[in-house]
């Protein structure tokens, strides 16, 4: 507790982010510089990478996502994941030629298997041990934030808005804070937005997910994810089936929403290609299309209805789809649309770095979570802490 109190006495910190999203391919961490909190919160991106997830624990995660998933796998790869978690956090300090002593917090999102914000009770789960990454890094860890927003009668997600406002907001300019994922989802900031006022977030469903599925489907798992949308380009979209997709009720759904897995994924894929019998470039060109379609339907209906925010601004794995790419800039248009790169965080960090900030907030004992977006009643502190072994008591 007295390295927590330490930390937080400082005038910046050194956090750690991680980041395992919908498609489950990877972890994504970052070490950040952070300085502040809050509305003062100021970033410098130290090191980021992709730690690749062994293909037996991928294939165990896999079989977590399906509704019969055994409760003894889940705590096995509970603690699997731990393990890779940690060792991302080393890797990543390695790379910024960091001692992991020298790192302050890791902010762990850890993997979702269920997000069931409908149920009743509403519920979520993401795993990956907290107290493994605490023990192999030596570091306190913060994870497990979605709980706290979901007790306070929100929907656990999106947590990323407040990370928007407090590191992309612009006083002049209106802002699309788009991140494609496995889910897509966006934060829309007008000019001068506060996390009090005027920020609106939501999910907006299937990012890479379905096109990443598909492609691991057509290709026997030898390709995770459709290359610059090379796949896509070269087939042709079936409009009648796009129509039909499009008639899903979540996108009638006002905010605030979101999606996971159990709306939009393998089983929902299975049963679409059943139905389509679709070929295989025609499949996933028509599954991009709807990836541009419904972020476009989300963003015109609720996000900016009246067309007034000038920039979209993408992060996540969807930014290296260049065909993707091109669909969104004539959907979004007149709009100016471009990779978040440009505002000084690599589009593949983008979330891992918002649970660097989140953990950040926490230790400060600051809230985490933007009511608008989640639909809170209160403010929450998110997350739980783990702490590692205290020196000279079996360190």
């Amino acid at each position: 507790m007295q390295r927590l109190i330490e930390s937080a006495s400082k005038e910046s910190r050194r956090v750690v982010g991680l980041m395992t999203g919908t498609s489950a391919d990877g972890i994504d961490a970052v070490l950040a510089e952070i300085e502040g909190w809050g509305e003062s919160t100021e970033f410098e991106v130290l090191a980021h990478l992709t730690h690749p997830l062994p293909e037996a624990l991928q294939a165990d995660l896999f079989m977590l996502f399906q509704p019969d998933a055994l409760v003894e796998g889940l705590c096995r790869v509970n603690f699997a994941l731990g393990a890779a978690l940690a060792d991302a956090t080393l890797q990543v300090a390695e790379a910024a030629n960091l001692e992991p002593a020298a790192i302050d917090l890791v902010g762990s999102h850890g993997q979702t298997v269920r997000h069931l914000p409908r149920s009743d009770p509403p519920s979520t789960l993401q795993i990956g041990e907290a107290a493994v990454v605490a023990r192999h890094t030596g570091i306190p860890v913060v994870s497990d934030f979605r709980p706290a927003d979901m007790a306070a009668g929100g929907e656990g997600a999106p947590l990323v808005p407040l990370v928007d406002v407090l590191l992309f907001g612009h006083p002049d300019r209106g802002r699309l804070m788009l991140n494609i994922g496995g889910i897509a989802n966006v934060t829309a900031l007008p000019p001068g937005a506060r996390r009090e006022q005027g920020v609106l977030a939501f999910d907006l469903g299937p990012g890479n997910a379905l096109v990443d599925a598909a492609v691991m489907h057509l290709t026997g798992g030898a390709e995770r994810f459709d290359d610059g949308g090379r796949r896509a380009a070269a087939g042709e979209v079936n409009e009648e089936w796009l129509e039909r997709l499009m008639k899903h009720e979540f996108f009638r759904r006002p905010p605030p929403k979101s999606t996971g897995r159990e709306e939009f994924g393998t089983l929902y894929l299975a049963e679409v290609m059943r139905q389509a019998q679709l070929g295989p470039a025609d499949l996933v060109a028509t599954l991009t299309a709807f990836t541009a379609r419904t972020i476009a339907a989300g963003v015109d209906r609720f996000a900016d209805p009246e067309g007034a925010l000038e920039e979209v601004w993408v992060g996540g794995g969807g930014v290296r789809n260049s065909h993707l790419m091109e669909l969104l800039e004539e959907a979004l248009a007149p709009r100016e649309l471009g990779a978040i790169d440009r505002l000084g965080v690599p589009a593949d960090a983008k979330e891992a770095l918002a649970f660097a900030v989140l953990a950040n907030e926490t230790l400060m004992g600051r809230a985490g979570n933007v009511r608008a977006a989640t639909g809170a009643k209160a403010d929450a502190v998110l997350g739980k802490i783990s702490l590692p072994p205290v020196p000279g008591q079996g360190w």
